[in-house]
């Protein structure tokens, strides 16, 4: 296993790391709108997912891997009447290539954040 750790995305905000590659697959941790230098973007669905779009991508990316090489993303909402703007967003960044996905609604997330993704990946 590799710990991966890129300086273009947030460090984690508790004892965990961005992602784990293990064999040829990463495993990311869950993102919320934090930029890279760790502070909270307060914006709405919409803005907010593309932050933590842009989180994941910074962190595949590091590792020789893309949007692209997603296999499976988990989203969590934390309000379901922000799901059609959440779709608007995801399908801007992924177009054709469509990875499996769950979506769950939870009660709160980190720093009351909107969203948080977290993905599977291949390098």
């Amino acid at each position: 296993m590799k710990i991966v750790s890129s300086p273009n995305a947030p460090e984690a905000i508790g004892p965990y790391s961005q992602a784990i590659i293990s064999g040829d697959i990463i495993y990311t941790s869950g993102q919320i709108a934090l930029r890279p230098d760790g502070s909270f973007l307060d914006g709405d669905i919409v803005l907010q997912t593309r932050q933590v779009l842009e989180n994941l991508k910074q962190v595949l990316e590091s590792q020789n891997s893309s949007l692209k090489k997603i296999i499976k993303t988990t989203v969590f909402l934390s309000d379901m009447d922000n799901f059609k703007e959440l779709n608007e967003v995801y399908g801007q960044y992924f177009g054709d290539h469509k990875p499996a996905r769950t979506t769950v609604a939870v009660k709160t997330l980190p720093k009351n954040a909107l969203v948080e993704i977290e993905c599977i990946a291949q390098k």
